[in-house]
């Protein structure tokens, strides 16, 4: 019995999806920069609106014990960066079972680099965290951009990529979206709440994650594409 197979081709001609995600990833740079620079030169009116979105919450963050412990486990169990790693490396192993080996180094590569570029921006940038006489959080480091922001936007980025570049199913795709946006908006959320980041870390952390990944996916088609075009002259010539 014939068993039909999905069409080899994806849904977005591959043209189509480099100059996109080129595009995407230029614009979320430009976006970062302008608000790095913002947050380097301590613009008042950045300031103002950080201020007054921490001295917003933290009350209801010391006031609400149960909720702030729920929220301490969203942040620092299930949304924890080593757990957004965890998710990757659990995306690594179904490449490395497809054969994938390009794949894995790629996806590898993309969250070593989100690591060590919120490392080096910490470091320079210097930036403090919020400080509080009542604090119901601790966090290490320098504040922008916010580490926790930054992995959930790369890792649920990565992995809806992945899905979308190996044809699952749309319907995967679309829970895959739904869970990634939830969990990318929820530790922005969390950090914010639990009083250990300005709301500008929070959402550098969310437009440097964006860029990584639109960047990512851009070079490995662009890569793919150059080695498949190298293919197919090779075989010509072979002819």
């Amino acid at each position: 019995m014939h068993v039909p197979t999905r069409p080899a081709a994806p849904a977005v001609p591959p043209r189509l999806a480099r100059t996109t995600g080129k595009r995407a990833g230029a614009v979320l740079c430009v976006l970062f920069l302008a608000l790095l620079a913002l947050v380097a030169c301590e613009w008042g009116p950045l300031v103002s609106l950080d201020r007054w979105g921490a001295d917003g919450l933290h009350p209801v963050a010391v006031g609400h014990h149960g909720w702030t412990r729920f929220v301490h486990w969203l942040s620092d169990r299930l949304w924890d960066p080593w757990t957004m790693r965890a998710v990757l490396a659990v995306a690594a192993l179904w490449l490395l079972r497809r054969r994938e080996w390009l794949l894995v180094a790629w996806v590898a590569g993309t969250s070593a680099l989100g690591t060590v570029l919120q490392q080096l921006l910490k470091a320079a940038v210097d930036r403090d965290r919020p400080r509080w006489p009542d604090p119901v959080a601790v966090a290490s480091y320098q504040a922008f951009p916010s580490g926790h922001a930054l992995t959930a936007t790369v890792t649920c980025g990565l992995v809806v990529w992945l899905l979308w570049l190996r044809r699952v199913r749309p319907a995967g795709i679309r829970t895959a979206l739904v869970v990634g946006a939830v969990s990318v908006v929820g530790v922005g959320f969390t950090r914010l709440y639990l009083g250990v980041h300005w709301l500008s870390d929070v959402v550098g952390g969310w437009l440097l994650g964006a860029a990584l990944v639109a960047g990512s996916a851009w070079a490995y088609d662009a890569v793919t594409a150059r080695r498949a075009t190298a293919r197919g002259e090779l075989e010509d010539t072979r002819k």
